[in-house]
């Protein structure tokens, strides 16, 4: 990832976590959102299946899974920086 992901704002996101039988990219606990990034080994049918089981664990827990691809981030990072943040707005408890 270009951008060093440790804060969003106030916001803390840590990297490499372990979130049930998983580790996840990078998580803020305090909006409970996960940020995940997928290279081509995501396209396989069978990792598809994965990444689905895994996103489906996840929500269960409350965390809402937000994935990207890795190209994504090189070359529309401003979108990418931009959907996160609608997200961990979406996220804020009323």
């Amino acid at each position: 990832f270009p951008v060093t992901i440790s804060r969003f704002g106030s916001l803390k996101f840590k990297r490499q976590q372990v979130i049930g039988p998983y580790i996840v990219d990078f998580v803020c606990y305090e909006r409970k959102v996960i940020i995940e990034l997928d290279g081509g080994q995501h396209q396989s049918r069978e990792t598809k299946l994965y990444d689905s089981q895994r996103t489906a664990f996840l929500e269960s827990k409350d965390f809402r899974v937000l994935r990207f691809w890795n190209h994504e981030v090189f070359l529309e990072l401003e979108g990418v920086l931009e959907a996160i943040f609608l997200a961990l707005q979406k996220s804020v408890s009323p």
